[in-house]
């Protein structure tokens, strides 16, 4: 796992790299960062070859936080520090723990453990790469959208998303359907839906549908490996589970 320490001390660094060499002898540390201007400029042109951040809160020109307003830390967190009135703030980001020096192996265990934990609570099949960790724990801590602004002519109506019962794509063109049995289109791609609708309530099921799980009805075998959703209402579209999100899919729907 390659590993990024953001801390001005560095008997702090020192003592850090020697716990996760302890713990673990794949751990690289890649980076290490004093500052939060340094850490802004790297972070921008290398984000992307991190998978784990270590962070104090008070570093050599102010705190930890401001990097965030800067650049987006799309990895996991674990903040390391001697105070403890910033634990709210660090949950706000991708923070796995809020740990207090002077450091403990056994802390520091404990919050890798709960990394490991996140990504093989799921079958072994579908073991999350630290990166789709990442988005994990940002879906965990984001709010999502309410309501939907759909046009019917002259019209502009507003749909909650507790009303929405189906996405789902007709070439370009997306719609919803609503509790009420209308069909609206909306100016959203699917990708761009899954990002602002609750994973826990709606589950893609391929590239065409999304789908509330409140009104799946049945899940049928449909073949060897794909599975076919039955909606508790009226729709004249099969929707059939590729292949590759049938496992998903009974995680999600089992909870």
């Amino acid at each position: 796992m390659k590993v990024v320490i953001i801390e001005d001390e560095q008997p702090a660094v020192l003592k850090l790299e020697s716990m996760l060499q302890d713990y673990d002898q794949s751990f690289e540390v890649i980076a290490k960062l004093k500052s939060v201007k340094n850490s802004i400029a790297w972070i921008s042109e290398n984000s992307a070859l991190v998978d784990l951040y270590f962070m104090d809160v008070r570093l050599q020109d102010g705190l930890s936080f401001d990097i965030f307003k800067k650049v987006s830390l799309n990895k996991p967190i674990i903040f390391i520090t001697a105070y403890n009135e910033y634990a709210i703030d660090a949950f706000k980001v991708n923070s796995i723990d809020y740990l207090l020096k002077p450091l403990s192996f056994v802390d520091l265990s404990a919050s890798l453990e709960k990394i490991n934990s996140l990504r093989d609570n799921l079958p072994s099949d579908e073991k999350l790469k630290y990166d789709e960790l990442a988005i994990m724990l940002e879906q965990m801590q984001k709010k999502y959208k309410m309501r939907f602004l759909t046009r019917v002519g002259d019209h502009i109506k507003s749909v909650k998303t507790e009303n929405i019962l189906l996405f789902y794509a007709e070439g370009r063109t997306v719609y919803i359907v609503t509790s009420k049995g209308d069909h609206y289109i909306i100016d959203y791609t699917l990708e761009e839906l899954m990002k602002q609708v609750n994973p826990e309530m709606f589950f893609r099921a391929n590239r065409s549908f999304i789908v509330n799980i409140n009104v799946i009805e049945d899940v049928l075998v449909y073949s060897s490996s794909r599975l076919c959703i039955k909606l508790n209402f009226k729709f004249d579209k099969e929707i059939i589970v590729s292949r590759e999100k049938t496992g998903m899919l009974k995680s999600w729907f089992e909870g």
